[in-house]
């Protein structure tokens, strides 16, 4: 991990906490963008790079756990939470939602830093996911309309005759079709193409033609 790859933000309305954790993070080779208000955070330009977000539950503008309520919706840095005044109510709130962590002031540095530790790496995780999830999308898109049709009941595990009956074409013209699914989505066998339907969340197609000869 190099201090060029990653970025924490801090969200905490006492300066000295900022400058401190700002320190300590500089001190392991972190990078830290450092906000007084949730309001400053949401609204500064960030760098598009794995993430921690070490957020205050006590806000001058915001409740913390509040805060992470809004940005449920989009995609965000996981959040280590501090705070002065923890309970376990806050807490299992929290990490219900998401967090990685929710510390009570004063915490240790050696448990911050692994709450730190775990988030970027998550985020890690996460980013690659999505890339290849938006990647298998724009495969898709990609396909022509009668493929769309083919994907569904091949990876249903339609023989490709009961396939080719439902859509009422020819046993050789499914397998072109199938042929061109597999190509053009990526996949090195039938088994990863189910795999990638079922990250696509593509619906299973049950044939009306089952069972006939």
């Amino acid at each position: 991990m190099t201090i060029e790859d990653h970025i924490v933000f801090i969200v905490d309305d006492d300066e000295s906490i900022r400058e401190a954790l700002s320190e300590l993070l500089a001190s392991h080779g972190m990078r830290a963008a450092a906000f007084g208000s949730g309001g400053d955070y949401m609204s500064a330009d960030k760098p598009d790079y794995p993430a921690c977000l070490i957020l205050d539950v006590e806000l001058p503008d915001i409740n913390g756990l509040d805060l992470q309520g809004q940005i449920l919706e989009t995609y965000h840095p996981p959040i280590v939470f501090i705070t002065g005044h923890g309970d376990i109510p806050s807490s299992v709130r929290a990490i219900k939602y998401g967090a990685v962590d929710f510390l009570t002031k004063p915490f240790s540095d050696v448990d911050l830093m692994s709450g730190v530790r775990t988030a970027i790496e998550l985020d890690r995780k996460n980013r690659k996911e999505r890339y290849e999830l938006n990647t298998l999308s724009e495969r898709f898109h990609g396909l022509t309309r009668r493929e769309k049709d083919v994907f569904p009941l091949v990876v249903s595990g339609l023989l490709n005759k009961q396939a080719a009956a439902e859509l009422g074409i020819s046993e050789v013209t499914l397998e072109i079709h199938r042929r061109n699914v597999m190509k053009k989505m990526g996949a090195a066998s039938f088994a990863d193409l189910v795999r990638i339907a079922g990250r696509l969340k593509i619906p299973i197609t049950h044939s009306r033609h089952t069972g006939r000869n």
